[in-house]
């Protein structure tokens, strides 16, 4: 019988008349059909009120003359209509035209929805395939246009489409051009563009006051008046600076766009469209692809993703990831449902499964060809969560071969962020039709086909037919997908953040700090010209003695601080790269490792990150025991007792199904067979009875190295690892569809347990509980078609404690064993049974079926109806514990980040029971730590009282859901955050991408702190792009997180290593490169104050042009820069005590209180250097006192260097020792600058030594003094 389709028509928009002279009134051709028009059968009165079905009553002739291939949906501003031929509307059955839309409260009801719509749209199809070729060409061309959207769908999102460009929904054209030009589909992380580069660079390098004081003093040369020595002296160090800089940051942003590349060459198959042919290149990947899945796909073609373009068809298979947003075209399935039972003996059991199956298909008249193209796919890498989601082709779709796909235009919304919306329109067009088409009378009694159908179909497209970027096909079928949406216009993309220039810590406060510096020049400078009486000796101005004197101290500001400390960071992060113990680990921006050293905050995501995404049933109670680890054995071996197929163990006796009802078919033997342990059997069979019925799992079969290979797919991970256990213990589901489930046992290779499913309540999340009905089969498991007894009907429920316990009996142990699973960081499912009588469960089928047609409260009837006659007294079968398993040494590495003293938050997509558990498990949460939740508020005055409580309770770990921390964050961000902050541990469960980008920029904001963010998928890109240091973990199904992040890693576990190793050390070894690069600059400058005092102020240059290039560079920078391999202790000790990375919050290596005693000691120096040297020479100035001060200011750092060094390195010892020697064998070269002759004497000797042992000796029994009565924290660890 026919049944009215889902579709309807397209709405044309308006055209012009063509009405010339060659003009044909249609109803000349076919007069029969002129009654038509009484109904309104132009396309332009279609648009009056009551006017559904016309066509165009004139036409050009033009227009008949012939149509051109495979550009039916090209000129969209002429609308094209038909009339159905009369040939057409003889073969095929009557079609009303319907409205089609989805409302279906859970995947499993939409499923079967579009499943049925699918199955009537093929019986509707005709017959005899080449009539209806020949149908379907006798079409005249049809006018189509554009479908509007819903209201809401465009007016949702307005921001997005703003943000994107394109105000208007789109059009696309399936399999040909596109008449707009989107964006390519390439993934891009990197900061910098062509023209955008240099600007952008220079704007960062002259943002800090360093680079702008010095560019103003080499600007300065360019004065005659203000010039000292040589102009390149000035500009040369400048320029290297911003060259080495300015280079360090192209080679990251090369690395960046390099890697890149990679993603975006990632080959993909697609169906050839208009006008398109493969190169060589990827012919060669496509047949090598091919060969690898054992098949080769003659009708695709190969495309790189960056090549993909709106319209192309992808061919998808399992565990691939989608590279840009798609919507499911069609879908098919590459299994059976059913394993292959090996050995002759088992045989009639196989024949058995088969029949079973063929009937269940007979019964529902659904031929394997007209599936309804469910598939799963996994979404964790965008939204983090870890349920599988259920996706469904069209049902115009579906069916229809990959071939006329080119007819199909998809109208959809415009691009937007949102990844739980999508609303569109997909049409088909008629097929091609011909030249002319003639008329073909029929009866004057049968109405015309242009009353009765429309050519044009279409039908909606919702969130179920979509499938975005970066989620993965999980089902083992083959599943064609068409682009929509590429590049920046993806969801994952929209909800990016735009990669952005990080400046670390440390070069912020060391730009503060050079302001200082550069207050005390300027007012050193203005003390000096004040003594003159502002009467300058050199007859100059005032005002220009007090630039020259700027100039002349420049060097306390040392230009080479930034290139040394860059410098530094490339030595940092080649050791992170070649750490053996952290193997594949990638620096990505060479800038920050110095913050691997400061975090104080550190937001991470759950899956994938914290944990592997894959559960693990650990432990099972039936009342009086449980089971767990190696107990499982006793557990298998109650299985195989209680499903005993035969009696005895006589594999040619006929084996009987098991009934809930029928007892254990094998006794253990007499001297054992106590009866509780007989008591704890039979307990132990129903519960993995109820737990092998109780799911909606199907077992599929796929072909791995010419091997078949059982897996299970579902929509929860849960589920999967309930039914993976059932099998592990003895048994096996082997076959599941929407009428029957199949047991076997794996002892015995037979069939014991056949069910026919009569409801399904799947689990919601208000409801958190799931169950199924069935009515078990009876009898021998080898005939095709056993026997049902009506009266052995049976209800099973799981769900979680917190709804079960009112539902099952009473009972004295369920409380307390949730609580104690609970504590073990697992997901308990409490699991009931309930037997039906016949005529209970007739009563419930008759008031469940009126409640589900109910058109108002039907979700509230049926509930009700549910929990009238099932959902009470059930008998208590047991409960389970699931495990989400934990990345390796989760639990060590979030114990010894706490004690570090970095407070972590937990940032997941996923379910508040889920994250609940894992922060349990993980430890994130200590034991017996108060978990308060906040959930579902939608009120302010909710809120409020939950912030409140906080108030009074800082010791406890906050778990909130997406929806509250919104609330949170829309009307109390400030005491949100200023309470959130306080407490030992956050978890946010249900965020979405851009929640987590708010919550990591609001405590950097609030806080000032160090904020570091970890994850591995897309979802978290915004999230490591907005911390202060972002790293991203190599995920199983795709690298965004790790290819957007500062830092690579490839376990969670090495993030321990990475911050308090090599993040500490970075800190410190830059922290002292930055004093002694400061305390060199100043030390030279205090020299060149004693020498203009004793000059009467004249602003002349002590240690001008070579002598001032080579003591910054040649003579004392290898020993300074070499203090970047010092270390206080092993990485062991590290490990130890992480409480030495605690220290490191308060910035005490590098604070104002070290900035200042390293100034005065500079003085000191600078004073006793200069000033003694002046003393004992007997002169203020000449080449003797130059050669005495300049040696002794480069013995002096080289000793203070050594004297600095914690840990010595054999560089260490090469770099102080091969200067000193280098010096000695420049001196002679160094005639024009002193006494040669002088040199050479024990005079110059003696002075040299007396006035270094003066500026040194104090110094360093001062700092023997201080380690003695306040030794710091590393040398007490070490026992020094």
């Amino acid at each position: 019988m026919s049944r009215p389709r889902t579709y309807h028509g397209a709405e044309p928009s308006n055209y012009e008349d063509d009405s010339g002279a060659e003009d044909l009134d249609l109803q000349e051709l076919d007069p029969i059909t002129s009654v038509a028009d009484a109904r309104g059968s132009s396309w332009g009165r279609r648009h009056s009120p009551g006017d559904r079905n016309g066509f165009a009553s004139r036409i050009a002739l033009k227009n008949l003359k012939g149509t051109r291939r495979g550009r039916r949906w090209r000129n969209t501003n002429f609308s094209e209509a038909t009339d159905h031929d009369d040939l057409e509307g003889l073969l095929q059955d009557e079609d009303d035209a319907g409205d089609g839309r989805s409302n279906g409260k859970s995947h499993k009801d939409r499923g079967e929805a579009m499943h049925e719509l699918s199955t009537r749209h093929e019986s509707m199809q005709p017959e005899d395939n080449s009539l209806a070729r020949l149908g379907s060409r006798l079409r005249l061309p049809l006018f189509q246009s554009k479908v509007q959207l819903p209201n809401d769908s465009q007016e949702e999102d307005q921001n997005d489409v703003k943000a994107s460009g394109y105000k208007a929904s789109r059009d696309v054209l399936v399999r040909q051009v596109q008449k707009k030009r989107y964006p390519a589909n390439v993934v891009s992380n990197a900061k910098y563009s062509a023209w955008s580069f240099l600007p952008r660079t220079l704007y960062n390098e002259f943002s800090f006051f360093l680079n702008i004081y010095f560019l103003l003093v080499a600007l300065s040369q360019i004065i005659p008046y203000l010039r000292i020595g040589y102009m390149s002296t000035y500009i040369a160090p400048l320029a290297m600076v911003l060259t080495i800089t300015i280079g360090k940051e192209a080679l990251d942003d090369i690395a960046r766009r390099r890697r890149d590349s990679e993603a975006n060459s990632e080959p993909y198959h697609a169906l050839p469209g208009e006008g398109e042919e493969q190169s060589k290149k990827l012919k060669k990947i496509h047949r090598e692809t091919s060969a690898a899945s054992n098949e080769y796909l003659d009708a695709t073609i190969t495309k790189q993703s960056r090549s993909l373009k709106v319209g192309d068809v992808l061919v998808m298979k399992k565990n691939e990831r989608f590279p840009a947003d798609c919507i499911i075209l069609q879908s098919v399935p590459n299994d059976t449902s059913v394993i292959e039972v090996s050995g002759e003996e088992n045989r009639a059991n196989e024949n058995a499964i088969n029949e079973a199956i063929s009937a269940d298909d007979m019964a529902q008249k659904n031929p394997p060809s007209q599936n309804s193209g469910e598939t799963f796919i996994r979404t964790d890498q965008l939204d983090g969560e870890t349920d599988w989601k259920l996706r469904l082709p069209s049902p115009l779709t579906q069916s229809m071969g990959t071939a006329d796909f080119s007819r199909l235009r998809i109208s959809a919304g415009a691009p937007s962020r949102n990844v739980n919306d999508f609303a569109g329109t997909i049409e088909l067009a008629p097929a091609e039709p011909s030249a002319y088409d003639p008329h073909i009378p029929k009866p004057a009694n049968e109405p015309s086909q242009a009353a009765t159908s429309e050519n044009t179909k279409s039908a909606p497209l919702t969130i179920d037919n979509t499938a975005w970027a970066n989620t993965v096909l999980a089902s083992n079928t083959t599943t064609y997908a068409v682009v929509i949406y590429t590049g920046s216009q993806t969801r994952s993309a929209m909800s990016t953040a735009p990669s952005r220039s990080k400046t670390g810590l440390l070069e912020r406060e060391i730009n503060n700090l050079t302001k200082i510096l550069c207050l005390l020049t300027l007012t050193l400078s203005i003390v000096l010209v004040a003594l003159e009486g502002f009467e300058p000796t050199n007859k100059k101005k005032w005002y220009v003695a007090i630039l020259i004197y700027l100039i002349l101290f420049s060097t306390i500001i040392p230009i080479s601080l930034r290139v040394n400390l860059d410098m530094g960071k490339t030595v940092y992060a080649r050791f992170i790269e070649k750490d053996k113990g952290i193997p594949d680990t990638v620096v990505r921006t060479s800038t920050i490792p110095e913050d691997l050293g400061r975090i104080e905050y550190l937001l991470s995501d759950k899956t994938g990150t914290l944990t592997q995404n894959e559960m693990e049933l650990r432990k099972i109670h039936v009342g009086t025991v449980s089971y767990a680890n190696d107990a499982m054995d006793e557990v298998t071996s109650y299985v195989r007792q209680g499903f005993a197929s035969a009696p005895g163990n006589d594999a040619l006796q006929p084996s009987m199904l098991v009934t809930p009802s029928s007892t254990l078919t094998t006794q253990v033997p007499t001297g054992t067979a106590t009866r509780t342990r007989r008591e704890i059997g039979s307990r132990v069979r129903d519960l993995l009875l109820a737990l092998a019925l109780c799911h909606n799992v199907t077992p599929t079969t796929d072909e791995q190295d010419g091997e078949k290979v059982v897996s299970y797919q579902a929509s929860s991970p849960d589920e999967i690892a309930i039914v993976q256990y059932t099998e592990n213990v003895g048994l096996r589901l082997v076959h599941r569809d929407r009428k029957s489930i199949t047991l076997q046992s794996v002892a015995t290779g037979r069939v014991v347990v056949r069910v026919h499913i009569l409801n399904i309540f799947p689990f919601t999340s208000d409801s958190k509980r799931m169950g199924i009905i069935v009515r078990f089969s009876t009898g021998d498991a080898s005939v095709g078609n056993p026997s049902s007894e009506e009266d052995d009907v049976w209800f099973f429920q799981k769900g979680a404690d917190t709804v079960m316990t009112s539902i099952v009996a009473a009972n004295d142990w369920l409380d307390e064993e949730t609580a104690n699973m609970a504590r073990e960081g697992l997901r308990t499912l409490v699991v009931g049974r309930k037997r039906l009588v016949p005529q209970n469960y007739d009563a419930f089928s008759t008031e469940y079926r009126a409640a589900s047609l109910a058109l108002q409260d039907r979700d509230a009837g049926m509930a009700a109806v549910v929990k009238k006659y099932l959902e009470h007294d059930l008998e208590l079968l047991g409960v389970t514990g699931v495990e989400d398993k934990l990345q390796a040494d989760v639990k060590p590495s979030l114990e010894l980040l706490r004690n570090a003293g970095i407070k972590i938050w937990m940032l997941t997509g996923d379910k508040v029971e889920t994250a609940r558990c894992v922060a349990i498990s993980a430890k994130l949460v200590s034991r017996g730590q108060y978990i308060h939740t906040v959930a579902k508020l939608r009120q302010k005055s909710a809120a409020q009282d939950a912030l409140d409580f906080l108030r009074n309770k800082t010791d406890s770990c906050l778990l909130i859901d997406g929806e509250s921390l919104a609330l949170m964050l829309t009307h109390f961000r400030g005491p949100f955050i200023s309470l959130a902050v306080l407490l030992p541990a956050v978890v946010a469960c249900r965020c979405s991408p851009t929640q987590k980008a708010e919550v990591a920029n609001l405590i950097r904001q609030h806080t000032r702190k160090r904020i570091c963010c970890i994850g591995d998928g897309g979802n978290d890109v915004s999230m490591i792009q907005a911390a202060d240091v972002g790293i991203g973990i190599v995920g199983k199904e795709g690298r965004q997180a790790s290819l957007a992040a500062d830092f690579s890693i490839t376990q969670f576990c090495y993030l321990t290593k990475l911050l308090v190793w090599h993040g500490r050390n970075s800190y410190k070894r830059s922290a002292k490169l930055a004093q002694f690069i400061i305390h060199r600059g100043l030390i030279i400058s205090v020299c060149q104050t004693m020498y203009s005092i004793a000059g009467h102020f004249d602003p002349k240059g002590l240690f001008v042009d070579w002598l001032l290039v080579g003591y910054a560079t040649v003579y004392t920078m290898a020993p300074v820069f070499s203090l970047v391999l010092d270390r206080d202790v092993d990485e062991k000790l590290a490990n130890l005590y992480p409480e030495l990375y605690k220290e490191l919050k308060t910035g005490q290596s590098l604070s104002y209180s070290t900035f200042f005693t390293w100034v005065l000691v500079s003085i000191y120096q600078g004073t006793v250097i200069q000033g003694l040297s002046q003393l004992l020479v007997g002169a203020v100035t000449g080449p003797r006192l130059i050669s005495v001060s300049f040696t002794v200011l480069v013995l002096n750092e080289l000793i203070m260097v050594a004297v600095s060094v914690t840990t010595w390195h054999p560089i260490m010892i090469f770099c102080i020792v091969g200067t000193g020697a280098i010096y000695a064998g420049s001196v002679p070269f160094l005639g024009r600058y002193f006494d040669l002759e002088y040199v050479i004497t024990w005079g110059w000797v003696w002075r040299v030594a007396a006035v270094a042992a003066i500026s040194l000796v104090p110094v360093w029994g001062g700092k023997l003094i201080r380690r003695t009565l306040k030794p710091p924290s590393y040398r007490k660890v070490r026992g020094i």
